[in-house]
């Protein structure tokens, strides 16, 4: 059931998400003092190719001061608006009953997209 969720996921917006999210990074990374920011928009373009799959969790370093400054630069600089757009996603899609799975999906990716540092990846 997993992998057809992610298949129809990839379908309806799932692969153009994904490709944004990597666009973001290789032009983040290009810029040397946005390289720790490419890798985040990279972590957040894997979770959301395959949500179905994957499943976020706090690492060792998730309490340390310089995740603290990360995460405040991040929402400064565009992860609110990033946040933001899961959320409407998530309650747009969370209105109808088929769209629930893949609401809690964009709900998933909104708490990610808001904090990502100091969190790892986890395939299923």
């Amino acid at each position: 059931m997993k992998v057809l969720g992610n298949i129809v996921w990839l379908i309806f917006g799932g692969l153009l998400t994904a490709l944004e999210y990597f666009v973001a990074s290789v032009v983040l990374i290009v810029t040397i003092v946005g390289i720790p920011f490419g890798i985040q928009t990279f972590k957040l373009g894997m979770v959301t190719l395959m949500p179905f799959t994957t499943s976020v969790k706090d690492n060792r370093s998730s309490n340390s001061i310089l995740t603290l400054i990360m995460n405040i630069i991040w929402i400064l600089v565009g992860g609110i608006w990033i946040f933001l757009t899961h959320l409407a996603f998530g309650i747009v899609l969370a209105i109808t009953i088929i769209g629930l799975p893949f609401a809690r999906q964009h709900f998933k990716l909104a708490v990610i997209s808001l904090t990502p540092f100091g969190r790892d990846i986890v395939h299923r």
